[in-house]
């Protein structure tokens, strides 16, 4: 999965964590959540922005995260 395609790092959003892309919702809510034992389908009926494919790029993130071999291009500061 390119999560690329749904998540950012912007310096204006959130204080510069990753966000899903379009939203201020984080990728740490998503883990949170998910770490908190909510299904897939209540967030997604919590925050109707989001969709399944939202979900599967955190956690690609946070694995990516772990083994040290990612890139995420951030948004530049203007």
């Amino acid at each position: 999965m390119d999560m690329t395609e749904f998540i950012e790092i912007n310096p204006k959003v959130m204080l510069g964590k990753p966000v899903i892309k379009g939203t201020r919702i984080t990728v740490e809510l998503i883990l949170e959540k998910l770490a908190n034992n909510e299904s897939y389908e209540a967030i997604l009926e919590e925050h109707p922005r989001l969709k399944r494919e939202h979900i599967l790029a955190a956690l690609t993130y946070a694995v990516n995260s772990l083994k040290g071999e990612m890139f995420i291009p951030t948004v530049a500061a203007a």
